[in-house]
């Protein structure tokens, strides 16, 4: 793995956004590859996965504007959101059977699709 440049000039990339949206284009995206590309294997897919989705967002709104205030709320929903990063923290700080206590539990009930489908042979 190679490091990433750091280094980011705002102006110029402003200046080749105004002048050359194509070039703009790749060197945004060659970026990003880049980023996803030197991390770790465990961090690499749920990065090439969010990115899909923000990739996705952009190319399904109409404007910016649009694409980045959905983002936003992505991020925001990530972060606040149920089983978001403020939830996990939470669970840090607090003992585990304290956790939750004002989430219903999951319920489910089971049927034997053995038995229905012998009853439904019989008639």
């Amino acid at each position: 793995m190679t490091s990433v440049n750091t280094e980011f000039d705002f102006d110029a990339w402003v200046k080749l956004a105004k002048e050359n949206p194509e070039a703009y284009e790749e060197m945004r995206q060659k970026m990003i590859q880049d980023v996803i590309d030197n991390t770790s294997p465990e961090v690499k897919r749920r990065l090439q996965g969010l990115q899909w989705k923000i990739d996705q967002i952009r190319s399904t709104s109409t404007n910016p504007m649009s694409s980045c205030l959905k983002i936003s709320q992505m991020m925001w929903d990530n972060v606040i959101g149920e089983d978001g990063l403020v939830d996990h923290m939470r669970q840090l700080n607090e003992p585990a059977h304290l956790v939750n206590l004002d989430k219903p539990k999951d319920s489910a009930t089971v049927i034997d699709i053995r038995s229905s489908n012998t009853d439904s042979e019989k008639s």
